[in-house]
């Protein structure tokens, strides 16, 4: 017997991800059903490459009773609403929004990081998967964490604009065709033009000068990992449609190796080790779209502190950092507790 499971907001990006994920990975389903607002209800989107299409159904009025699963991906507004009433039905919850990753009885997890964590879900029937740009880089961090002790870590992040959702990919769609043919750009989505620019600003600004997606990074990164780790995150949008970059600067407590790292990483799960230092040796936002693997590059010694490491991590943000660390969270728990399929 498998499972009974529902996307919510499936006719967003992470949404239909998650359904060509669920199809991908052949996720024991005895029923799928495509959830979102009403004004999608009736419109029919694929399960992934099966050829079976999914009619939509509205959100105001499914009944989550003798469902086992939803992943939710519809932000935080109708997740506040309908999240709840999910999880007193039965239905254990998975969510993609920002909502209730810091509440202290909801699990923050990334299977290849903190498993174990999951066993906390039955507090609130609710489960949080972690920002994109926070979950490849922890799944990046473990490995080493575990060997060699982190202390301090400084990322600055390129975030593709589909990390702001559709709008934002059809915003840097738009201004490239403009500035092509010589019209006028106008920003919309974001604060400033996007195309052939970068923006150092993702969601809003915080008393201390920060973003609240810095903030993200921080606290998520302390909650997954070990609350001593210290992190500052710069986070940059750049006009990149699918495919999250950061790069990392490591201080650890043990001296460290690049080669000893490397070594490390190439069998960490979850990570594709990707470095040649030669031409082309590395991997670029562009080639990791479509993959499940965080992947990393560019391992180096930093010489300025000491035991510093630095190193380039890359990732699909609508796989990892969204769509397929809910679906991986969704395999853990079947096979922790759920036990069906």
């Amino acid at each position: 017997m498998g499972y009974r499971v529902a996307v919510v907001g499936a006719t967003g990006n992470v949404g239909r991800e998650m359904l060509s994920i669920l199809a991908e990975r052949e996720f024991p389903c005895d029923e799928i059903a495509a959830v979102a607002s009403s004004r999608s209800t009736g419109t029919e989107i694929d399960f992934g490459e099966t050829g079976k299409k999914l009619k939509v159904k509205n959100i105001e009025h499914f009944d989550f009773t003798g469902w086992d699963i939803a992943l939710f991906a519809a932000g935080s507004g109708p997740t506040k609403i309908y999240a709840p009433k999910a999880a007193a039905q039965g239905c254990v919850v998975i969510d993609n929004s920002s909502l209730y990753r810091m509440e202290p009885d909801v699990p923050l997890i990334v299977p290849e990081v903190n498993p174990d964590a999951i066993d906390g879900y039955t507090q609130r029937n609710i489960i949080a998967n972690p920002n994109c740009s926070t979950a490849q880089m922890v799944v990046a961090l473990k490995p080493l964490h575990d060997a060699f002790g982190i202390k301090r870590v400084v990322v600055s992040t390129y975030q593709s604009v589909s990390g702001a959702g559709k709008q934002g990919m059809d915003e840097l769609f738009e201004q490239s065709r403009a500035i092509f043919v010589g019209d006028q750009v106008e920003p919309k989505k974001f604060t400033k033009q996007i195309a052939f620019n970068v923006i150092p600003h993702i969601d809003v600004f915080l008393d201390d000068g920060s973003t609240k997606e810095e903030w993200k990074m921080v606290v998520e990164t302390k909650k997954i990992m070990d609350p001593k780790i210290k992190l500052h995150a710069t986070c940059v949008r750049v006009p990149v449609f699918v495919g999250h970059s950061e790069s990392l600067n490591i201080e650890f407590e043990k001296e460290v190796s690049a080669e000893e790292a490397q070594n490390i990483l190439r069998e960490a799960p979850g990570v594709m080790l990707v470095d040649k230092r030669e031409d082309g040796g590395y991997v670029t936002p562009v080639e990791c779209v479509g993959d499940s693997a965080t992947y990393i590059s560019r391992v180096r010694e930093d010489p300025t502190v000491e035991n510093g490491l630095a190193l380039w991590c890359v990732s699909d943000n609508l796989r990892k950092g969204a769509a397929l660390n809910a679906v991986q969270i969704a395999e853990l728990l079947g096979r922790r507790h759920l036990k069906k399929g």
